[in-house]
């Protein structure tokens, strides 16, 4: 399509009158919206036709343009003409800088990059405010917006106003329902079994595995199995699988992107991007054709990228957009999770004690089975909020934007015009003491026991995005990260390296850098019931009750399941729900 060049690099949008005015020609009210203000309800995006004629603006909008009283919200010392707030700060950690400024500057600050403003939000108020769907939507954010050269208008890099991401997002619902997640269940378990194989190699020579590399490999295998029917051999492989590497390539570049003040000084990385962007598409393309050319799969999301027609206007993906959607789910649906695992198992390494507690659930729930069941997985409660926990302290997807519908005013205190955006920073608003408490920077995965979250405001946790264009995905990689931390546990012993301090690395997503941690086996006896596990303690009997993810829905279950916080659960301690949120609504 035509948007598929916009990078968001660009300057801003030139309006007709003043700063921040609508340009001449376009209506007040972009797509989904009424025009009151504060009381708009969306209205569903066109499948099919032209955009419509009010869509905001493409491209990078200064928070100049945005918010009228910006002089109202600080900003870093020093700032720099020309250069803006760079002073202090890292162009390869720009998600850790703003941690740092936001405990300086408070819950809502700006900062500027040559001559681009941005405006943060990680307090837990004004965050509940941008997630009112009536009066925020999504914004194509500076950094998603550098990835339409890839993807274009896929699910996750589609402007509002775009109709491929209604018409992808209904057509590919179903892929994610109770029954598809039960039919990947078996698919998952190859993987990790391919894990496991390399894990004992590694073992058996006496060497600490690589964790990010290895969950690399292990979720970029799963959704390529179970999404697509491919397998990249990633276990087999000495380096990484070209495609990864082209894919860091991509986000790398991407993250670059908002470093320099104009693309022509990336001129080198710029001819490595399109080389990297042609080798994504040629593997995607390839994968098409074979499926084509096999005529059909196993009702996968290719398959239903390929075959389903739009339930209600008959319509289907092209061709175009079928590659941009294969590539997103590789993508997205295997960086971020491998992220996820990479951290709970950090810290599952650093507390024994939690381990121990975590294992004897997975002994308990599991039993003597060779392997766990599709409906035994949701019953780890204990690995489930050590996934919360993790994802709290470092959510793999670090920030998302949000634009205003209409003018409005931010909590009471802060306008905002239409088309004025801010980044939530959501690393910032999981360490809001006002919600977590003083202690807010140390892991304790009972922060998610049940009462603890229904004691929570809303709109407190968001580790998968907000609203109608949140993580469509969220629970494959649920069900996905908590089976293999089970697996991992049941298996070994994490022993961490005494050296080793975390260092995240940025590269749009957040991943620990060089982390590497020992194993040990663990001794069984012959009922085949670890002998080792008994001393951690009883994490309660299971409940039979599916654990909720973040959006009210339990693990595999339908997306549209009413929330559950009316309802009386069980709460022996350790086997608790861990659904860290209060409805359906969050």
């Amino acid at each position: 399509m035509a948007e598929t060049g916009t990078t968001g690099t660009a300057g801003p949008a030139k309006p007709a009158g003043p700063a921040g005015s609508t340009p001449a020609g376009a209506a007040v009210v972009p797509p989904g919206t009424a025009s009151s203000p504060g009381t708009a309800a969306p209205r569903p995006t066109p499948v099919g036709g032209a955009a419509p004629a009010d869509a905001l603006p493409k491209g990078f909008r200064s928070a100049e343009l945005g918010w009228p009283e910006l002089g109202r919200i600080p900003h870093p010392p020093y700032r720099i003409p020309l250069l803006g707030d760079l002073l202090g700060a890292s162009r390869h950690t720009p998600v850790q800088d703003s941690l740092r400024y936001a405990a300086e500057l408070g819950p809502i600050f700006r900062r500027k990059v040559f001559n681009r403003e941005f405006v943060f939000v990680g307090g837990a108020e004004l965050a509940a405010d941008m997630a009112d769907e009536t009066r925020f939507a999504k914004h194509v954010g500076l950094g998603i917006a550098n990835l339409r050269p890839v993807v274009g208008d896929a699910l996750f890099t589609a402007y509002n106003h775009e109709p491929n991401w209604q018409l992808a997002h209904d057509v590919l619902a179903p892929g994610f329902s109770r029954e598809a997640m039960a039919a990947y269940h078996p698919m998952m378990l190859d993987v990790a079994e391919r894990l496991t194989g390399h894990w004992d190699a590694e073992l058996a020579a006496g060497r600490a595995v690589d964790v990010p590399g290895d969950m690399t490999k292990l979720t970029l295998e799963t959704i390529a199995r179970t999404g697509f029917g491919h397998d990249f051999g990633s276990f087999e492989r000495a380096r990484p699988h070209p495609f990864v590497t082209a894919m860091v390539g991509t986000l790398t570049y991407a993250q670059r992107l908002n470093t320099v003040p104009s693309p022509a000084l990336l001129r080198r990385a710029t001819r490595r991007n399109e080389a990297d962007i042609a080798f994504l598409n040629r593997t995607v393309d390839d994968l098409v054709r074979a499926r084509r050319s096999a005529g059909g799969g196993q009702g996968d999301l290719l398959d239903r990228m390929l075959d389903t027609a739009h339930p209600s206007t008959g319509e289907r993906l092209s061709a175009l957009n079928v590659r941009r959607q294969v590539v997103t789910f590789l993508v997205a649906g295997h960086e971020t999770t491998s992220g996820a695992l990479s951290f709970a198992l950090h810290y599952l390494s650093l507390d024994p004690d939690l381990a121990a507690r975590a294992r004897a659930e997975v002994d308990r729930v599991w039993g003597d089975a060779a392997v766990p069941g599709y409906e035994q997985v949701a019953k780890l409660r204990l690995v489930r909020r050590v996934l919360d926990e993790a994802l709290r302290l470092w959510p793999t997807a670090p920030a998302f934007a949000r634009e205003a519908r209409a003018d409005t005013v931010l909590a009471g205190e802060h306008p905002v015009r239409r088309g004025g955006w801010a980044l939530v920073l959501t690393s910032m608003l999981h360490r809001d003491p006002q919600v977590w408490g003083p202690d807010a920077e140390r892991f304790d995965p009972d922060r998610f026991d049940a009462r603890a979250v229904r004691a929570r405001a809303p709109h407190t946790y968001k580790p998968f995005g907000t609203g109608a264009r949140a993580c469509i995905g969220r629970q494959f990689a649920l069900h996905e990260a908590v089976l293999v931390l089970g697996l991992l546990l049941r298996r070994y012993e994490l022993r961490p390296d005494p050296a080793y301090r975390l260092r995240v690395t940025e590269r749009l997503t957040l991943m620990p850098e060089g982390l590497r941690m020992r194993l040990e086996r663990r001794a069984r006896t012959p009922s085949g019931s670890p002998a080792d596990d008994r001393a951690g303690g009883p994490a309660g009997p299971p409940t039979g009750d599916p654990v909720g993810d973040p959006l009210g829905d339990p693990v595999g279950g339908p997306s549209d399941r009413p929330g559950r916080q009316g309802r009386e659960e069980p709460r022996t301690p350790g086997s608790a729900p861990g659904c860290p949120v209060r409805g359906a609504g969050d």
